[in-house]
């Protein structure tokens, strides 16, 4: 039945689950840098297994062990009562691992645009549950893979080192960005003070868009938020940095209902001078992620032109506003 059903089978045993009520195999589309794939069980019961691509594939710096960091979103939602997946089994040796989750129901928002006034309404269930997950602390901020080295003690400090390993990555891809890779080195650091504001490292998703928000519509009832999945670029940091995501290439400023559940829930949203400084400094950091992962993607030549026309302005806009405001 194919390598896909035996590693499968495998898995499943591993964690404790007879392989014989493996039914089905489905390939889940949608990422860019891990394979998905859905289990099926006899009776009905679904899992994602994650497995990354072999240590000889091109990535990015921060890209190493996200499988690590993407338990530890699981185990971080389970702790906020999210609606996530919850890890079932993180195996395998350092030549296979894997991570096998339970599935959530639903299907993403990015595919399937809620209809009538339910858009609002979901909107503010998100503020809510986003809220929930940056109540969760870490021990330390940046990465928990340790992909960058240990968790460091201050925020300003972590996010320099991953601003470092994305430039560097840019340098060492030539990536197309709109200044050179020096100039926008020189205009992180600008900002960087407003980086001390923040003293608690919360759990931060940071890749909230639209393909990562499920939807779920029961027969009866209105549709709900299924769940927030795909946490593998999770990092503990500025809350504020998930606004990034949740209005790609947009202003979160604007999503009124979203800011409503954030603060219905104990979130906190405060757009002072500081602030709109840190969430230019993340918009720049995913931006500039966007698109230097394209070249060791090789996602094609629509892809590419795509980036280079909606991602690349922004980048330059979010460098901009950091000058602007320092």
């Amino acid at each position: 039945m194919g390598d896909s059903w035996e590693r499968a089978r495998r898995v499943l045993a591993e964690a404790g689950l007879p392989p014989d009520v493996l039914a089905r195999v489905r390939p889940l589309n949608g990422g860019t840098y891990n394979t998905v794939e859905e289990l099926v069980l006899t009776d009905g019961n679904r899992y994602v297994l994650k497995v990354p691509p072999g240590p000889a594939t091109d990535g990015l710096r921060h890209e190493r062990r996200l499988l690590v960091s993407e338990a530890r979103y699981c185990a971080g939602a389970a702790e906020a009562g999210v609606p996530a997946p919850r890890a079932v089994s993180v195996g395998g040796d350092t030549a296979s691992p894997y991570l096998l989750m339970t599935a959530c129901p639903g299907s993403p928002w990015s595919q399937t645009a809620p209809a009538g006034g339910q858009e609002a309404a979901l909107r503010t269930e998100l503020g809510r549950q986003v809220a929930r997950l940056h109540r969760v602390t870490g021990p330390g901020f940046g990465y928990p893979s340790g992909a960058l080295g240990p968790l460091a003690p201050d925020w300003r400090t972590a996010f320099t080192t991953m601003t470092d390993a994305v430039l560097a990555d840019a340098r060492h891809y030539g990536a197309r960005l709109p200044r050179a890779v020096g100039e926008v080195a020189a205009v992180i650091r600008t900002g960087a003070p407003a980086l001390d504001e923040v003293t608690v490292p919360a759990l931060v998703h940071f890749d909230l868009w639209p393909g990562n928000i499920l939807v779920d519509r029961p027969a009866a009832g209105r549709a709900r938020i299924g769940g927030l999945i795909d946490g593998e670029r999770m990092f503990w940091g500025d809350p504020l940095a998930d606004f990034v995501s949740l209005a790609l290439l947009g202003d979160i400023r604007k999503d009124e209902a979203f800011l409503a559940g954030y603060g219905e829930a104990g979130g906190r949203a405060v757009f002072d001078p500081a602030a709109r400084v840190r969430l230019a400094l993340y918009r720049a950091y995913l931006y500039l992620i966007m698109l230097t992962e394209t070249i060791p993607r090789a996602a094609g030549d629509e892809h590419d032109r795509w980036v280079q026309e909606a991602v690349a302005p922004e980048l330059g806009a979010a460098l901009d506003e950091i000058t602007e405001l320092c």
